[in-house]
């Protein structure tokens, strides 16, 4: 097996440290020709001058650390390099160590597959450790340890323990008809199969509050033109990400940015004004014309205000008449919100809606404990793990039909069929199966030297 190594660290002239890591059989070899000296002692940092081993030429002073195979990361030995976070020094110490015997640079997520592969950590665990690199809320943070810590993989293994003794019991019944065992013991094992099929549903039905914490919650911004939907996103970010003008149309696409609320990941999206006759009344979207654009913004508003979890929709508080074009969009993902209340305000809204002002500030304390209440209703306060990608849904669905299946079931073999593809559903989550076609797509969204 080939000896990996790669920058673990960020790369750029502000680090002041960067730290090198290598992986395999070879990793020590390759620390002693580059120090010239016999193993430093494990699990103890130690300062080393390393010299290339052909041109005998200094690469750095670095701090080393070395850890022995199975007590490591990737369960193989490793050698983290602690050196200056220069670009030629990083580099020229990737150039030395490329031309060591069975070295080669690693793959994104090389070293946690390695580590996945020598039983150091589950796939479960592996994506946490993924998501917790990508983390940028507090909440994120949380839920990735949680998943990296085994809590999913606790979950799933009990679930997957007790099928199995299930499944070992109705094959004992098949495999030894003549044995002293409980006739008909499938009908004694439903009630527990039924548990596990209902706790499997509540797992699935947990309103995406997993995947929606992990890749973010979806907000739209939604109002007539000149409603001031820009002027209310640069002041959720506190910068200028949109165009604010007094000219009706100025926003043509959709502008996404991504905040921190409360805790909660926030993508963000200021969209084009709702002004539904440019789409009766302008040609092809194709054509290159201003009613053509602004009727493909207007396009991309309505399709993004459908795939919201949240919708703010924003009315103009100097109009005397309620847009309907916006109100008709009212539902229960809406937080409907009046701005211009530092002007003369004449809209009276039947639902009482906030008021605030996006110019001056009015309002946004209210506004803001609004929007995080909403996102934290959507998400909801259950602490138990949460499943946080497509393919858990989806083999924990294929878990459920398969035991769906085995209680409606003819014949006890077609039952116990049913249970073993139940297992092995769960098992692709932990990859206590064979899923090898899994971790290419597991792993690629890694980075280079983690």
């Amino acid at each position: 097996m080939d000896t990996i190594f790669a920058l673990a660290s960020a790369r750029g002239p502000a680090s002041g440290v960067a730290i090198i890591r290598t992986s395999g059989p070879a990793a020590f070899e390759s620390l002693q020709a580059l120090t010239g000296k016999p193993l430093p002692p494990l699990r103890k940092a130690v300062l080393s001058t390393l010299k290339d081993p052909v041109s005998r030429g200094t690469v750095d002073t670095a701090l080393i650390l070395t850890f022995k195979a199975p007590h490591s990361f990737t369960g193989e030995d490793i050698v983290e390099y602690h050196v200056h976070g220069g670009p030629a020094v990083i580099q020229h110490l990737l150039d030395t160590l490329s031309r060591q015997p069975a070295h080669r640079m690693a793959e994104p997520g090389e070293f946690t597959r390695r580590a996945f592969q020598n039983g150091k950590m589950d796939l479960t665990e592996a994506e946490g450790l993924a998501d917790l690199i990508h983390a940028e809320t507090e909440l994120q943070k949380a839920q990735a340890l949680s998943q990296m810590n085994g809590a999913l993989a606790t979950l799933y293994d009990g679930w997957r323990d007790k099928l199995t003794r299930i499944l070992a019991h109705v094959e004992a019944d098949l495999e030894f008809p003549d044995e002293d065992l409980p006739e008909g013991i499938l009908p004694k094992l439903t009630p527990e199969i039924e548990t596990l099929a209902n706790a499997i549903n509540s797992h699935l039905s947990d309103n995406r509050r997993g995947e929606r914490l992990r890749g973010g919650i979806k907000i739209a911004v939604i109002g007539a033109p000149n409603a001031g939907k820009s002027s209310l996103v640069n002041a959720l970010t506190q910068r200028e990400v949109a165009i604010v003008s007094a000219l009706p149309g100025t926003t043509r696409d959709i502008i996404e940015t991504h905040l921190d609320i409360g805790g909660y990941p926030v993508i963000l999206s200021d969209t084009a004004g709702l002004r539904p006759e440019q789409l009766e009344e302008s040609g092809p979207a194709d054509t290159l014309s201003h009613d053509a654009i602004e009727s493909e913004g207007i396009r991309r508003a309505l399709t993004r205000a459908r795939e919201a979890d949240i919708k703010i929709l924003l009315y103009d508080g100097t109009q005397e008449d309620i847009d309907p074009h916006t109100q008709a969009l009212e539902d229960e993902t809406a937080l409907i919100v009046i701005n211009k209340a530092d002007e003369n305000l004449r809209l009276n809204h039947p639902s009482n809606p906030l008021k605030i002002s996006a110019k001056t500030g009015s309002g946004f304390p209210e506004f803001l404990a609004a929007l995080e209440s909403k996102i934290a209703a959507l998400i909801g306060k259950d602490e138990s793990p949460a499943l946080t990608r497509p393919r858990h849904r989806a083999a924990l669905e294929d878990c459920r039909e398969c035991l769906s299946r085995a209680l409606t079931a003819p014949l006890p073999e077609l039952a116990a069929e049913d249970l073993r593809l139940s297992i092995r559903a769960l098992g692709r989550l932990t990859g206590r199966v064979d899923v090898e076609d899994l971790l290419d797509v597991i792993f690629r969204d890694f980075c280079i030297g983690k």
